[in-house]
Parts: C-alpha cells; structure tokens; sequence
C-alpha cells in the first residue's frame, strides 16, 4: 500500500504566496534539487496536483517532450515528471486534462483511498497549494509531510495552513539545513493516538 506525501515550501512566516497571490518559488541550489526534488521522484509512483499547480506544473514540464530549447528540457528528471501517472483534485476541470493526468472524483478520501490500494512500487505524492494540502489534512489523509522552510518573511500572503483544520500530532523523521539558507523536515503521521 502506498503512502501520501504532502511536499510544501512556506516562508519562514508561514506564507505559501506572496500578497496578491503572486507565486515565490524556494531559492535554488544543486544541493536543494538533489535534497527536494529527487528525492521525491525517486519514491514517487504517481502525483497529485490541485487545479493551479496541476496547469503550471503541466506548462512548465510538457515543452520538454516537443522543443528541446524549453527550460524543462534542459533538467535531467524532466521526461520523469512527464511520465508519472498524475490525478488533479478540481471542481472545474473536465475531460481529458492531458499531462498522463485524470480528474479525480468529488470523494477525495476515497479518490486517495484508491489511489494507496492501487499504487505500487512507491508513493503518491501531493504537490499542492494551500487548499489542497488543507483538504488533505482536513481528511487525515497525508502520510508524511515534506516541509521546505525558506530564509524569507514575506509579512503577508496566503498562509499554508487555515484555522479549523483538525489537530494531528507528527514525529519528525529527518530535518535538514540546506546551503541557500532554507530548511527542509519531514514528519509522519502519528496514528498511535
């Protein structure tokens, strides 16, 4: 059975955007591809995207397959991103969304339940914005949590997490310092309670 990893990065106070919804994207280095990103494709069997980062992810990665001048095209795990199997939780999309992705159904933990039964060989993992990743916690549905905490405050924003979302105790796994300054943890639901 597969596991649900949540991946996020914030700003160190608490921020997942910047003020007007404007996205910031985590200082980049070798080591925080290496630590970050392949990482997680070498566990991950299959994504799951919201709606926006499902549209930005796919016009980001797919110019790799068809113009060998894109951006994507010139980063070693792009035909990996084009190839894992992808589900977008949305309550706008329809049809075919293209990007080897589905829509999921409007039961989410029955969407992920299926999705832990049926992936094999690895793990789902989410990579999503703050309404997603609040749904799956909502749900109690995220079996590790990958936290990317940047060196920034951006003094206001959208927040990662919203009040009303249930407690859920976490134990840390691994935490590490990384060279551009950010801070990466992993935690695991802890279900003994």
């Amino acid at each position: 059975m597969a596991d649900l990893v949540l991946t996020v990065f914030t700003s160190l106070d608490g921020y997942i955007e910047r003020p007007g919804g404007v996205f910031a994207p985590p200082p980049w280095s070798d080591e925080v591809e290496q630590a970050w990103s392949r990482a997680a494709l070498s566990r991950a069997k299959h994504l799951l995207y919201g709606r926006v980062n499902f549209l930005f992810n796919k016009g980001f990665w797919s110019p790799a397959e068809t113009d060998p001048s894109s951006v994507a095209a010139g980063i070693s795990y792009a035909e990996t991103m084009n190839a894992l199997p992808k589900t977008v939780v949305s309550r706008t999309l329809t049809g075919d969304p293209g990007w080897n992705g589905r829509i999921a159904g409007p039961d989410l933990p029955a969407e992920v339940a299926r999705l832990k039964r049926e992936v094999t060989g690895g793990d789902i993992f989410a990579f999503s914005g703050a309404g997603l990743a609040n749904s799956l916690f909502a749900a109690d549905l995220v079996d590790e949590f990958w936290l990317m905490v940047t060196s920034e405050l951006f003094g206001d924003g959208k927040r990662l997490f919203t009040a009303g979302r249930p407690a859920a105790r976490m134990t840390l796994i691994d935490s590490r310092a990384l060279d551009v300054g950010s801070v990466m943890m992993r935690y695991r639901r802890d279900r003994t309670d």
